[in-house]
Formats: C-alpha cells, structure tokens, sequence
C-alpha cells in the first residue's frame, strides 16, 4: 500500500467516526517561540492542550509534517534514523477518552483492506499500556487482544509529558511483530527491531511539575478535562505495510536512494538495525543523501530559505551534507539537479502543491548547491593546509580560531570542518569555535541593543513600565496632544530635571511619536514644557510597552512630573508614511509577478524613500521591475482608500491579510488595506489615499544574501525631484554626443566598447613587453648546485596572468634535460608577489615549486609541483622572495 494511500484512509477512517480534518501545519514553527520546526503532530493543537485557546471542534484528525534534528549524526547509521517524517494523529479535547481511543484505533489497523482498512493482522500486534493503567488494559482485553500481548512498561516507555510543568499521562503503544526472521520471540520488552512500533496513544489525564527526567517528575493533579493525543508514525506504518525493512526502501525515499546509487555507481544493500558507518560507508552515505534531500524539498516547499541564521541554517546544513555525501560517493557535478525530481515525483502525491511551487523549490536548491560547491572548493583547500599545518607541528587539534575564520570568511560551515577533520584523524577545538562566534554574536546583539535603549541599563526602564503602566500611543488618530511627562531618564536612571543643552530621555502618559519598528523610522519632533522645549530626535520602545524619547533640550529646563505639549515633525511624517504605504504596494505587487513565495524579509520606511528585501531564488529582471513600476503607479492614479482596522488573526487569515514570516502575532491584529489591492498585518502609519503617495521610482535591485533581494526606491517629491536630475543629466550627454536623447544610451555603449577594446590592445602590448625578454633571461641562468636558476623581477605593474606566463616562458627557454627553477616577482599596489616554475627535470630532483614558494612565504602560498605562487609581503621585500629561492635550492 502506498504511504499516500495509507495517509487518506487515515483520514477517512476518523472523518467517519466524527473528526473534522486539520491540514498539516507548515513545518516552520512560527507560532511556538520554543521550537524551530514542528516536531510532533500535537505542536498546532498545544494552545487546546493548555486551555489557553478554545477549539472550533472537539474532535480532530490531521497528517503533520515534522522535523527533528537532534539526532542528525545518527542519520544513515540505523534503519530508523531521519529527519523530515509524517505523524499521523487523532485528538479528542475533552471528549472521548481511552475507552474511545483504543477502540478507533484497534478498527482502523485491522480492518481489512477492501472495506478501508490497513488489513494487519491481529494476532501480530502487541499493545503496551502503563504499569498501573489497568482501565486501557482492560479495555485492550475487551476488543480481543489476548492478556499474554498486553505488556506493562515503566515511565521511561509508557508515560509522556511536553518536558515541562503541564499536562501529561499514561500511553499506551502498538507493536507489530515482523517475524521471527527480525529477532527474538517474547514482545516489546525483549526486541523493539523485531516488534516494531507504529502506534502512540496519549492520554492525558494528569497535570505535572517538577520535571526532571522521563522517568523523574511529580504529578501535581489529574485534569477535570481529559484529552487524547494518539500518533501513528507514517513512514513506520508504510515499512510495514510495504513489507520493508526500514523506512529508506518505502515507496517515499527508496527511489531518492536508488537514483543516488545511480549516479554514483554504488550499491546499496537494506541493513536493519544499527549499522555501523566504518562497515558500510557508502550504504550510510547514501541514506543521508536520499533523507536529506526530501526534508529539504519539504521545507523550502513551506517556504524556508538557505540562510545562516535559524531555520535557514538547518536547511542549509541538511543540504550541504546532501551535496557532500553525494561528492564523496563519486559524484562530482551538480546533484540536485538530478535527485531533487525524484523527491518532488515521490511526495507530491501527497502533497501536490510540490509539483504547483517546483518552479520555485528548485531554483533554491539548486542556487545553494552552486554557491556550496563554489565554497566547497576553496574551503576545502585551506583546510587542507590548516590540517596539514596543525599535524606538522604536532599539535592534538585545529584551532578555533582558524575554525572561526574558515565560517567568517569564506562561509565553510563548522560542522563541515568538524567531519573533514574527524575523517583525517584530527580533533577541532570546538569549545574555541563557540566562543568567537558567541562573542561575535553578543557584539552584533550590544549593537542592535544600543539603539533601543542608548546603553541604558534595561532595568531602570521596566521600573518605569512598571510603575506607570504602558504608554498609550496615539499617533493613528492625532499628531499632537497634551500628556504629562511621567519620567526623565539620563544616564541609565532616573533624574527630577533637565537644563538647556542636556541629552534627555521623557517618558509621557501618552504621546503621539511612532517609535521605530516594523522598519518604519522613529518620529521627530518637539515637546513644549512651560518657558522649556525639547527636541525629540529618536523614539524608541527599549522594553514592551514603554516608548522612550529621545531629545536634546532646547531652552529653559523640563521637569519630571509636569505637563508638556508633544508635536511630531508633521511633513517627515507623511513623508514616512508615504513610504510606508509604498512598501505594502510593492510587496503585492512584486507577489502578483513573481508568486506567493516572494513575501517580504526586510524593510525600511524612511522620509521619501524605502528599502524593500523579499525572498526569491535569483534576480528579478529588468523588465520585470518596469512591469512592477508601473503597476504600482497605476495604483497611485486609482486613488485607492487606505483603512486601518482591529481583527482577530483568525478573521485576517480569511480575508487573506499578508503576515510576515517569522513574526509573531497577538490575537488581536491590526490590518492596512489599500482598497481591494493589498492587505496586511502592520503596527505602522499609513496615507489616507494612494494618490497621496504621488510617484514611486524604482532604483535598483540587487542581491543581499543567498535567496534574499533588496529594491530601492523612491516616493513622492524624492521620486519627482530624481527623476529631474535624471532629464538634466540626459540633456547633457545628449548635448555632449551630438545625438538625440534617446540614442545616448547607444552611444555611451559604443563608447564603453571602444574604451575597452582599446586596453585589450595596451594589455598586449604590456605582455609582449613582459615576455621579450625571456629567451636572453633564461640564458643568463645561474647554476646553484647542479641547478640552471633564473631568479627576476617583472615590470613594475604587470599584471599577475602575465607574471606567470613570464616564469613558464623562461622555463621553456632553459635545456628540459638540465633541472631548472625559474622564480619571477613582481611589485604591484604596494606588494610583492612570486612566481616559481619548475621543469621535470628539476622535481626528479626532489624540488617543487609549491614547497619553494612556501619557504619564501613562511609556509604560505599554494599551487602545485610544476608552478606555484604567493604574495601579500611588502613590495619592498621582492628581491629578497628571490634570494630566498635560491638558498632554498642550495640548501636541498
């Protein structure tokens, strides 16, 4: 039976009996702070759990998507080990209990096949119930399951809990008996290869605290309300109903694998159980390669990019070690390109929309593959030295600072150097790693910290909060008002009074000033207290709920505790909101041209202009951004209402308001509405019309990271007043070529061309200066021990292609039968470089080139026996890079 067939009569079966079917939840998490990815089929449903929210339906059924990656090591070693798989499960709150549970599910396994069932045989399956959780015990007697099947377990096996405080209770699991051909007779307790288990009933009936261990907690109370959490493990069950024996060879991943085995020329035999890597390398490899490449299909499917934060890096690191795994079996090109089909073939009948987005998907993927394999290349080579360097001087393991630096700047991920390393015998200092990189990460957060609170200890500010209460903002509805001032900060704490020509922070009752967020910028403005003014330059919100100004006090003094008169810069305003406005009109509009998975990943909303980044696989063209351009300008000149207005998320979601990614939302919601053309979830302010926004002119689009775009633009006068410059500028070169506007662009080609063209000729020119000379210096050879030795420095300036060429030239110029080293530096920007060539004759010899540059670098450069270079010294030092080669020959 194939696992989408045993995905919809899962669903079916519990249709029937009463349950409303729940689509998966995306993979990403978004609205669990604690968790990356969702890990289990209960994760959507934990709000019901807790009583926090109440549910539409007290009965439910749903296929969820899940990852887990603690194990990842571990994946390709077992039979059982994966990352991305499929929970099936059934959940009641608060409606049927045990004596419902474990009936539906006895139903569902053994029913036969033609009347909707999965046909198991019950004379196979073993229940496990808790120790003492006689009721499911009995209640597994009643539906035919004989006693000497039913296995009480401890709390490590039969009770479950989140692993924090909250609800819990007994379970109670299926086990199916694959034959005696698996291991041992006698049930669960004695061999879980053989009796495997595909079935996870939950009944949570107690509440817990205390938590210390699966098998150490205290329960606290049983629950009045007692819900049912079950889980039925997808790829287990296809294992079983496949006749297979682990979850690579079911219909889902065996033909990932066997395209994988294809391409690399390798075999792969099914091992169940633990197999050891050192036994079956490529068996292991393969495995990896074949999960890691559907998880990955699945979640950039859900809408993650590579990136190197969060979710992002988990994806890239399950790629990387797709592409790697794959090179190591034998494979050399492009993989995805040919394995990632097969994942969409074998999943998108289940998930159709994989086959609808494929377009999108592999544009991802296969733009990772290309960057890794770039990286992979030079990474790799400077490992190799670092590795190479640490064995020569004897030392345990790789430092971390050169761990650190291979991830900083050349983008090699360290659990890459960590394997590398291991597969050359050699440990890395990764407690070294985790510090640099936490002290670079606690360097960006101090940075990022600083704007919000000036340096400010924290505290002093949730005192004031605490204290006062929030502020109320007011700023939708009014741009000035009347407020008190509650409090003054300086310095981190709190102060009576400030005089004219001291930096203040006020804190008001009420205040009409946005406070920068959403990547909309701060208001300006000034408060009047009495005969003293302030100047506010900067708003922020440093803790929840408190909005901070930041000012300069302009005349006379202002006191904590008075009443002061708050205006905001009313034109910077509008001119903010002008580009805020903006920003929702490209983000639909780039989403009409170029799909749904263009959402927004960054913003900034500032007087007359905005910066807009949004995901997408590779560059947008330039006609597109013409197309988008103008359709937003349409918008303008349709004059569109702007309404802002409080909804739940739920009733957001159904009208079809844009979230951002990753951000998290209360239940109430704010919604920005730009007549029937855009919505979206937004705290920021708004025009009132579209016309208002006057002009929006598109500068530039560009890449600012892997998947990640960035279009410039400007709005209103901004937009006007660019577009002047550029008639002028026009006008001119017009002017200046003698041709009509519209044929400057032409001209200024032909131009560039021309230019061009012309230090094509002058590099010729240089090169045939350069290498002239080559035959007189080969003749001009010193002998140093046997060794014909040109030792020369090129023309100041000369270009590195043409340096090397130089020392070949002279190489070929010299006897093939006399051993011969040619050294050529050569100055250039203030530094010194080297070229050494050596002929055959000369590497019998036991002299290489990339050793010779070496000693003259101390251990740098690179390259091969027959030619290697290096550089970066002082230009001064060039003669001496010379006499460095010639001792080093001497001394050989």
């Amino acid at each position: 039976m194939k696992t989408a067939e045993i995905k919809r009569r899962y669903l079916a079966h519990f249709e029937a009996n009463g349950h409303t079917v729940v689509p998966s939840a995306p993979l990403p998490a978004i609205s669990d702070p604690n968790l990356l990815f969702v890990n289990a089929g209960m994760v959507q449903f934990v709000p019901y759990f807790l009583g926090q929210q109440t549910p539409a339906y007290r009965r439910a059924v749903s296929v969820q998507k899940c990852l887990r990656t603690p194990d990842i090591d571990e994946v390709g070693k077992t039979s059982r080990h994966g990352t991305f798989f499929q929970m099936n499960g059934n959940f009641s709150f608060g409606d049927y209990f045990k004596a419902g549970a474990i009936p539906l599910a006895w139903e569902l396994v053994t029913k036969p096949v033609a009347e909707g069932g999965y046909g198991l045989d019950p004379e196979r399956i073993w229940p496990t119930v808790y120790l003492d959780d006689d009721e499911a015990f009995e209640i597994w007697r009643s539906v035919g399951v004989p006693v000497e099947r039913i296995v009480r377990r401890g709390k490590k096996d039969n009770y479950w809990s989140m692993g924090i405080p909250g609800p819990a209770g007994p379970c109670s699991e299926l086990f199916y008996d694959r034959g005696p051909e698996y291991g041992r007779e006698g049930g669960p307790e004695i061999d879980e290869d053989r009796y495997m288990e595909f079935w996870n009933l939950v009944f949570m009936q107690y509440e817990i605290a205390d938590v210390r261990s699966k098998e150490e907690f205290r329960i606290v109370d049983e629950l009045p309300a007692k819900n049912i959490d079950t889980g039925m493990g997808l790829e287990r069950m296809a294992s079983i109903l496949q006749g297979v024996d682990n979850l690579y060879e079911i219909d889902e991943v065996r033909p990932i694998l066997d395209r994988a085995a294809e391409l690399t020329g390798k075999r792969y035999g099914a091992h169940s159980g633990h197999v050891a890597s050192e036994s079956h390398p490529d068996d292991v490899r393969l495995r990896v390669v074949a999960d890691h490449v559907r998880t990955a299909l699945m979640l950039i499917g859900d809408g993650v990019t590579p990136s190197n934060e969060g979710r992002g890096y988990v994806l890239r690191r399950i790629m990387r070690r797709a592409i790697r795994a794959v090179r190591l079996l034998g494979w050399q090109e492009r993989a995805l390109p040919e394995l990632l089909p097969v994942a969409r073939d074998c999943m998108s009948p289940s998930y159709p929309e994989l086959a609808q987005e494929f377009d999108r998907i592999s544009q991802y993927a296969y733009t990772e593959e290309d960057a890794f394999l770039s990286t992979l290349r030079a990474g790799t080579t400077i490992l190799d030295t670092a590795i190479a360097q640490t064995r020569s001087a004897g030392k345990p393991a790789l430092s971390g600072e050169k761990a650190f630096q291979l991830h900083d700047t050349y983008g090699f991920p360290i659990d890459l150097t960590l394997e590398i390393a291991a597969e050359q015998g050699l440990q890395v200092d990764a407690a070294g790693f985790r510090r640099l990189m936490a002290d670079q990460r606690n360097r960006a957060k101090a940075d990022a910290q600083a704007r919000k609170t000036g340096h400010t200890d924290v505290s002093a500010y949730r005192s004031v909060r605490d204290d006062g209460g929030e502020v109320e903002f007011t700023g939708y509805t009014e741009l000035r008002r009347e407020s008190r001032i509650r409090a003054l900060l300086s310095g981190g704490a709190t102060v009576g009074a400030a005089v004219e020509g001291e930096t203040v922070e006020l804190v008001l009752d009420t205040t009409p000033f946005y406070a920068e967020g959403g990547g909309q910028q701060p208001d300006q403005g000034l408060i009047t207290v009495g005969a003293g003014q302030v100047e506010v330059f900067d708003v922020q919100q440093p803790v929840p709920g408190l909005i901070v100004h930041r000012a300069k006090v302009v005349r006379g003094e202002v006191r904590a505790g008075e009443t002061g008169f708050a205006e905001i810069d009313v034109t910077r305003r509008r001119a903010i909101s002008r580009s805020h406005t903006a920003t929702h009109l490209v983000h639909q509009t780039m989403r009409n041209f170029l799909g749904e998975s263009a959402t927004q990943a960054g913003s900034l909303n500032a007087p007359g202009r905005l910066r807009f980044d949004f995901n997408t696989p590779a560059g947008v063209s330039p006609s597109v951004l013409h197309d988008v351009e103008q359709q937003v300008n349409e918008v303008l000149l349709a004059d569109l209402e702007v309404n802002a207005f409080i909804t739940t998320q739920e009733e957001a979601r159904r009208i079809g308001a844009m979230a951002l990614f990753g951000e998290k939302y209360g239940e109430r919601v704010r919604v920005v509405e730009v007549g029937d053309y855009a919505r979206e979830l937004c705290g920021g302010t708004h025009v009132a019309r579209s016309a208002q926004l006057g002009l929006v002119k598109i500068l530039s689009e560009a890449s600012v990271g892997s998947g990640v775009r960035r279009i410039e633009a400007l709005v209103g006068m901004d937009a006007f007043g660019f577009l002047a410059r550029e008639h002028l500028l026009v006008s001119r070169l017009a002017e200046l070529f003698r041709v009509p506007g519209e044929q400057v662009a032409d001209r200024v080609e032909q131009t560039v061309t021309q230019l061009r063209d012309a230090e094509k000729e002058l590099e010729k020119l240089r090169a045939q200066l350069v290498l002239g000379g080559a035959a007189a210096l080969a003749g001009q050879a010193k002998d140093v021990r046997g060794v014909a030795y040109v030792g020369t420095e090129a023309p100041e300036g000369a270009a590195g292609n043409d340096v090397r060429t130089l020392a070949q030239e002279i190489r070929g110029k010299i006897d093939p039968a006399r051993p011969a080293v040619v050294a050529v530096a050569a100055r250039s920007n203030g530094k010194a470089s080297l070229v050494v060539a050596v002929n055959a004759a000369a590497r019998g010899r036991g002299l290489a080139a990339n050793d010779l540059v070496k000693a003259a670098f101390s251990g740098r450069g690179g390259g091969s026996p027959d030619v290697a270079q290096g550089g970066g010294l002082p230009a001064a030092e060039a003669p001496n890079l010379l006499l460095t080669v010639e001792k080093a020959i001497a001394d050989a």
